[in-house]
């Protein structure tokens, strides 16, 4: 009987365990991409997604948990299973959409050339020929910029962290950078390190490279996640939440998807 006790203890506590490890979603994260995300004085990750993921997990009944990487093995790491949801300011685009799926859509950014005032320079090839963009590699920035700008005599530099692309930019060996709006803006051009910098020009247009909006990246059998997500983000939607976060962290900026 003192057996069975025990086998049914243990049982109970296996159990608990497992519906508790079920309610844990691990965030893939690229942590030096601010407003977005990154990490303050005190190594405390911070910005846009990083409380709108909390956000989400609050609402979806789920515990947080984070796991850094670069943005190019983002999607390595989710297919290997390192963590169940990219949470990393990454568009849905047709090309993405071959190796793994996304929630719906939850905000948009338009992507803007940077470059120093009055260097004489526009957002396309002509513009730019025999210039040297940087960008961040695996973004749809850096294809964008191979697909239009490269063929045409623009050097395309690609970087692991973003924040290198601006010192290379101040430090003369880069012309500017393609990178999301609002990251530019508070990452870059609102600091002391952007001072003679701006946009060149309106943002650049190609919906099928840049996409249709910004999502978690899933993995494609993962339908009961994605099924919760999407209901916690429609929420959010519904509620104000994700228009409120981004007037913290890009006012200023029109993040609404088009339904």
């Amino acid at each position: 009987m003192k057996k069975q006790r025990l086998a049914l203890l243990a049982m109970i506590m296996m159990t608990a365990f497992a519906a508790s490890a079920a309610d844990v979603l691990r965030y893939g994260v690229e942590s030096q991409y601010p407003p977005f995300e990154s990490r303050n004085a005190q190594g405390e990750l911070e910005g846009f997604d990083i409380e709108l993921g909390n956000a989400v997990c609050a609402t979806g009944q789920f515990k947080c948990e984070w796991v850094e990487s670069s943005f190019d093995a983002l999607i390595p790491g989710l297919a290997a299973k390192k963590f169940d949801a990219i949470n990393s300011a990454m568009n849905i685009t047709e090309q993405r959409m071959k190796s793994i799926g996304f929630t719906k859509p939850i905000y948009r950014i338009p992507s803007q050339l940077i470059g120093r005032e009055g260097a004489g320079m526009t957002p396309d090839a002509a513009g730019l020929k025999g210039k040297n963009i940087g960008v961040l590699q695996g973004s749809i920035q850096e294809t964008f910029a191979k697909q239009h700008w490269e063929p045409k005599g623009v050097t395309v530099t690609a970087y692991q962290d973003q924040n290198q692309v601006y010192n290379d930019m101040v430090a003369g060996r880069l012309d500017g950078t393609l990178v999301m709006s609002a990251a530019g803006q508070s990452g870059f051009l609102t600091k002391a390190q952007g001072k003679g910098f701006a946009f060149i020009g309106g943002p650049v247009e190609d919906d099928k490279i840049l996409g249709t909006g910004i999502g978690y990246g899933l993995r494609k059998d993962d339908a009961e996640l994605k099924a919760k997500l999407d209901k916690a983000i429609s929420q959010l939607q519904q509620d104000g939440t994700v228009a409120k976060l981004a007037e913290k962290f890009f006012p200023g900026i029109d993040v609404s998807v088009k339904e």
